[in-house]
Formats: C-alpha cells, structure tokens, sequence
C-alpha cells in the first residue's frame, strides 16, 4: 500500500491510540495535577502523532527524521512521565496501565526503524 498521507503510516495511528488510552488514565488524577504533572502526560503523548504529521508535511526527508526523532523523543518523555505518575500512586487503571506501556515499546521499536528507514532512503521511495 502506498503511503499517500501521514494518516496512512501505522506509527500515526498508533501514536494517535496511545494519546486517546494516556487520556482516560490520566481523567482522574488529582485536581492539583490537572495544570501540572497530567498536563505534561498528556501533551507529550499528543506531541508524538503531530510531530509524525508536521515532519511529513516538510517534504525533506532529512527534516522528516528529524521530527521522527522529535517523536520519539516525547515517547521516552512520556514514558518517564508515566513512570514518575505510577511512583505517585496516581495510577490506579492497571489494566490501561499496562496497556500504555506497551504500546510506548511498540511505538518505540516502530519509531527507531522507521528513523533507520529515513536514514537509508529517500522519502519519495517509502
């Protein structure tokens, strides 16, 4: 299947999935994180999908890995938020829990070759 839009890459969809399941664990965290540290999950887990858009919308593949990168780099920002969260004990949906962290080493797996892939070859061939 041809890639005709960023829509198209797995790696979006996915990111888009683990933003909309880092939202509802993160809906009953503590009123006083609401500003602080749920804020930050949640922008670090929307800011993957949209660096995966906007890097695809350059049309350079030198500065589309490096929005890749950038993605990625907001997964392990996630990631960390997400661990620090647990150690708090805001994290109460196991389940979703353990969900989300799998999705975040899918998604890293997927992110670090695709970087591989940009790195290789022209985007015009993906």
């Amino acid at each position: 299947m041809a890639v005709l839009s960023y829509k198209d890459l797995l790696i979006w969809q996915k990111g888009i999935d683990l933003a909309v399941d880092v939202y509802q664990l993160t809906k009953d965290f503590p009123e006083a994180e609401k500003y602080a540290l749920s804020s930050q999950i949640r922008r670090s887990a929307s800011s993957i999908s949209a660096n995966i858009a906007e890097g695809y919308g350059r049309n350079s593949t030198k500065s589309y890995s490096q929005f890749i990168k950038i993605s990625r780099g907001s997964l392990y920002e996630l990631e960390t938020h997400i661990i620090l969260a647990e150690k708090l004990g805001y994290l109460c949906a196991e389940e979703l829990l353990i969900k989300i962290k799998s999705q975040i080493q899918e998604e890293s797996k997927m992110l670090t070759a695709f970087i591989k892939k940009l790195e290789k070859k022209d985007l015009t061939v993906l």
